[in-house]
């Protein structure tokens, strides 16, 4: 089988698998460039309330296949930086679950993602200093957000791998699982997910993106006196939480589209209208 993104939908989450097993589930260009329009689509499906993203079998997935691209720091930013801001950017809870090397590209989207779940023996790495290439600014900030400066100096200075132990220790992840018991806890968490409030995971994901403007708050203490009177655990009218009510989520200015065509394996929901 071709190296492809792999989804479902069941019962509210949604499941992107990265397959390209041959390689350590590394992405291709094509995958790179069906990740941002894949998102599109999940985002625009009132079905999904959560996304879960993880690697197929024993891996996440080991950064970008080097042997498919033209070897370029171009290339391979250009295509990895889009499908790290539309994860970052989705609307709804992400939670990467991390079995194995979870390392360069790999390690980017699994940071993109709002929480990280990894099996016991997973190994994360940020590869640049290996390479000779500069890390996105963008890539960078995210990381020092997620582990502080100190952290991120040590990841990018080195280019060594980490375990889980100290992964859990600098906030790289929220939880580890012993062997064989991560897509339990998956399971679990996510149903407890989808059964909480949309409008406070909605509100509480823009607010920890950035400061909020007045406008911003006030739109959201508008939607919690609506919620009132609305049936249902207190769902926005829109999943959109950006600068405007009908927005997505407050994006990175760097976030582009690619115009690649999807290369989505197995394609169970029907062509939406993006929500952006």
């Amino acid at each position: 089988m071709e190296p492809c993104l792999r989804h479902d939908v069941t019962d509210g989450i949604a499941t992107v698998v990265i397959h390209n097993p041959a390689k350590r589930n590394a992405l291709t260009p094509a995958m790179w460039s069906a990740l941002p329009p894949l998102l599109d689509r999940l985002a625009a499906d009132p079905a999904v309330r959560a996304l879960v993203l993880t690697g197929h079998g024993d891996t996440f997935c080991a950064g970008a296949d080097i042997g498919s691209l033209s070897a370029t720091y171009e290339r391979s930013t250009g295509l990895a930086l889009p499908a790290e801001e539309a994860l970052a950017a989705f609307p709804k809870p992400t939670l990467a679950a991390v079995r194995g090397y979870c390392v360069g590209g790999g390690c980017q989207l699994a940071a993109a993602c709002d929480l990280r779940f990894a099996e016991e023996g997973a190994l994360f790495g940020v590869t640049p200093a290996k390479l000779g290439i500069v890390y996105a600014p963008g890539s960078t900030r995210r990381l020092v957000e997620l582990i502080g400066p100190a952290g991120t100096k040590y990841l990018l200075f080195s280019g060594e791998l980490i375990g889980t132990e100290r992964a859990l220790r600098t906030g790289l992840v929220d939880e580890v699982l012993p062997t064989g018991e991560l897509d339990k806890r998956v399971a679990e968490f996510t149903r407890v997910l989808v059964s909480r409030s949309q409008l406070t995971q909605a509100a509480a994901k823009e607010f920890a993106a950035g400061p909020a403007d007045a406008e911003r708050i006030a739109y959201w203490q508008e939607q919690v006196s609506l919620s009132a009177v609305r049936p249902g655990r207190g769902s926005p009218p829109s999943w959109g939480a950006g600068r405007r009510a009908s927005d997505g989520p407050r994006r990175s200015p760097d976030r582009t589209g690619t115009g690649h065509p999807a290369t989505d394996c197995r394609t169970r929901l029907p062509t939406l209208p993006t929500s952006r």
